[in-house]
């Protein structure tokens, strides 16, 4: 209906050779667009794209996740969208995530290409904001495991890596970056922000192989002391096997990802965390109450204090769950043609697993809308995890991290309460609003951390 529209409107003008030559050129681009982008028979249902950009307008750019859940009150549980001139199909509730992600696990695997990443080779009881002191601290855990080592705060080449991760992240979600994803060949020949996440990457990479260097310069191969000196090994190993695809740039990209994906997405659930608490401060008190009951004051909270700590594990679980880090998942790309739920899904297919509408599924939970540990604990006050919680995804492209950021959540969050009151800035109320982004982040805070 749209390019009928357009298609009347332009054959409704008087033309010029030069302008019938531009008429002959726009209707060419529309046919192929059209062409291009038709559905398939049985397609799932969703709005009219417009020719080019797709739906992109469609949507909500500062709550996504929330606009694709009330979509599906119209279009259904599993509908479409093109995104610029990616095919989109948006699945919805637990049930259908569950039949996507692990049912038909073996088909939604793949990952959609991504043009962008292409080009990528002390306090006082005093209000601060803690975003970039709690992305050190869950940083220098990633940077154990992977160098070796952890740095200092005050090294400025180690805070400024963070910073250009920070930014780059920020960056990765605006205008610039989607228009780049659909007409990156024309984006690459205009200045804009998107220059900058190149820029961005490429210090960071910088960074990085600085770090593989050193490795190198001491690196033995029967005592490997960390991930890198590991992937090295696997590099020298399979050297004369290509479709291996050990390499350094690999190596590079690996470490990337590790950086992104272990510090982002558990730095910001600690930030959901502190404003929770704030916001509950009579749950903050009978998690402290445990904590005392369970580790006492002489000591610090270790890993197998959990199973004895039911209400804790619950507030860290439902902050998960209501913080909904990554509401809309990462998108998969199916591997083949497939049916899901009587609709056709061609391969090639990029599919977006909407992790909002499955931790607030009002027949999954107790009380899906508020802040409420119970939805965490049995009748009986036992720890007990709904099979609806998968804020990690679910199948076989879950989170490899999922172990890791468990782990950190509650050695963080049990050694801030153990030591301090959390307490918003003066009388100010704790908000709940939130800023999309390659996460969904609160909103920049101060918070009080008060010794106890």
């Amino acid at each position: 209906m749209v390019l009928e529209n357009i298609l009347l409107s332009l054959a409704s003008v008087q033309w010029t050779d030069v302008g019938t030559v531009l008429l002959m050129f726009v209707i060419f681009l529309l046919i192929s667009d059209h062409l291009r982008n038709r559905k398939p028979r049985n397609y799932p249902p969703g709005p009219t794209p417009l020719p080019f950009i797709g739906n992109a307008v469609n949507l909500d750019a500062k709550q996504p996740h929330i606009h694709l859940t009330k979509m599906s009150d119209h279009y259904g549980n599993i509908f479409s969208l093109r995104l610029g001139n990616l095919n989109t199909v948006v699945v919805n509730t637990y049930s259908m995530v569950k039949k996507t992600l692990i049912d038909h696990a073996n088909i939604f695997t793949g990952r959609p290409t991504n043009d962008v990443l292409k080009r990528i080779i002390k306090c006082q009881g005093l209000p601060f904001d803690p975003h970039y002191f709690i992305n050190n601290a869950v940083s220098n855990i990633i940077c154990s495991m992977v160098f070796g080592r952890r740095f200092e705060y005050t090294d400025q080449r180690f805070l400024n890596m963070l910073s250009l991760m920070s930014k780059a992240l920020k960056l990765q979600t605006s205008v610039w970056i989607q228009l780049y994803s659909v007409f990156p060949y024309i984006m690459d020949l205009l200045p804009g922000p998107h220059k900058d996440l190149f820029s961005c990457f490429h210090q960071i990479c910088a960074f990085i192989k600085e770090e593989v260097d050193t490795h190198y310069a001491d690196w033995d191969p029967s005592s490997p002391r960390d991930f890198i000196d590991c992937y090295l090994t696997e590099i020298q190993k399979r050297k004369d096997d290509l479709e291996a695809g050990f390499h350094e740039e690999g190596l590079q990209y690996t470490v990337l990802d590790l950086f992104v994906a272990g510090t982002e997405t558990t730095s910001t659930t600690l930030l959901w965390a502190f404003v929770y608490m704030m916001k509950y401060p009579e749950i903050q008190e009978k998690v402290q109450q445990e904590i005392y009951k369970v580790v006492g004051r002489s000591r610090r909270p270790n890993i197998d204090d959990r199973p004895s700590m039911p209400y804790t594990d619950a507030v860290i679980h439902e902050v998960q769950r209501m913080g909904n880090v990554v509401p809309l998942s990462v998108p998969r790309v199916t591997n083949e043609d497939s049916i899901l739920e009587g609709y056709y899904i061609p391969k090639g297919t990029q599919i977006i697993p909407n992790l909002t509408s499955v931790l607030f599924d009002q027949t999954k939970w107790k009380t899906p809308y508020s802040f409420d540990p119970q939805n965490f604990l049995n009748a009986q006050g036992k720890f007990e995890k709904p099979e609806a919680f998968i804020p990690f995804s679910a199948g076989k492209r879950s989170c490899p991290g999922e172990s890791l950021a468990r782990m950190e959540l509650f050695l963080f969050f049990t050694s801030f309460l153990q030591s301090f009151t959390l307490s918003p800035q003066g009388r100010k109320q704790t908000s709940l609003d939130f800023k999309f982004g390659m996460t969904l982040s609160p909103k920049p805070f101060k918070i009080s951390f008060t010794p106890r």
